[in-house]
């Protein structure tokens, strides 16, 4: 059996599609759907059916992925490491959204050699569209995101949950009352200006949701692409904000910023992370798997 159409069978089960395979392999849909026919007449069964949103394994197809994808990463493993390469020296490409990679992954990784060790590591930030494209393309090892990905390309685990809080400088706590208890009537503090990272206030928006049952109203907001940024702005006093606990609490804890409303559920957002199936078979990316898991249970 011709190991091009083994290794063009898997990518299109994992990818759950001719187009998106295609992609992958850099070859032409046509090209992928004519090896996958010879594949097919090859074994005398149907590996895929057909679907209006691209295809589903049948049972044999699923039977062959489990017996072929191992050996077929381990192949590639040895062509992109080479025989004599220390592959758990090889540089690792991360990739996740700003602020938490920067806060949270990036040192908890660069501290993974205490002694001087080698350790290659390159960071990109990007929305989760982004990095999990770039991480099917193979342009990274492993991706923080906070949307699980579907379909068996890419492998998801729970790494943490974030707790998001809603907080603003002291001074406007007395326009949502004191120490955070709204006043009555005052269902959601919409009269003071909002600070966020896009103009479609994604945070204060699905805080709302979740806490008041309703859509933010707001006096006049301020809009900067970093959350590190959002806290700078709160703090200097130019509204409120829903921010990480993780990114502000010491701001919380020297007063520059105070909570405005302490819900008994508060929201939280998942943060997942993903690797291209089989390549946790690799040295490097298993090593920062499980460095990034380890350092996760101090987080929550």
């Amino acid at each position: 059996m011709d190991l091009a159409l083994l290794r063009t069978f898997v990518t299109v089960h994992r990818a759950g599609s001719f187009t998106r395979a295609a992609a992958l392999l850099g070859l032409s849909q046509p090209a992928v759907t004519s090896q996958i026919r010879t594949l097919e007449r090859q074994l005398g069964r149907p590996l895929f059916l057909r679907q209006a949103r691209g295809v589903t394994p049948t049972t044999i197809g699923d039977e062959l992925a489990h017996k072929a994808a191992p050996h077929l990463d381990a192949l590639v493993e040895i062509a992109e490491t080479g025989l004599d390469e220390d592959s758990s020296s090889r540089t690792l490409h991360l990739a996740g959204p700003l602020e938490f990679t920067s806060e949270r992954a990036v040192p908890a990784l660069t501290a993974l050699t205490p002694n001087g060790e080698s350790f290659a590591l390159r960071a990109s930030f990007g929305t989760a569209e982004e990095t999990l494209e770039g991480l099917a393309a193979g342009r990274h090892d492993l991706a923080i995101s906070t949307v699980r990905p579907r379909g068996a390309l890419l492998s998801a685990t729970p790494l943490c949950d974030e707790e998001h809080v809603l907080v603003a400088a002291p001074r406007w706590a007395e326009r949502f009352g004191a120490d955070g208890v709204r006043p009555a009537g005052v269902s959601a503090p919409e009269q003071i200006p909002v600070i966020e990272v896009h103009e479609s206030l994604p945070l204060v928006s699905r805080y709302w949701a979740s806490v008041f049952d309703s859509r933010p109203v707001t006096a006049g907001t301020v809009v900067v692409p970093d959350l590190r940024a959002v806290l700078a702005c709160t703090v200097a006093g130019a509204g409120m904000a829903v921010l990480p606990r993780y990114l502000c609490t010491a701001a919380l804890e020297r007063g520059e910023v105070t909570a405005l409303h302490e819900p008994a559920v508060p929201p939280l957002r998942t943060y997942f992370l993903v690797v291209r199936s089989g390549t946790l078979a690799m040295p490097h990316v298993a090593r920062a798997h499980e460095a990034l898991q380890q350092a996760a249970t101090d987080w929550c």
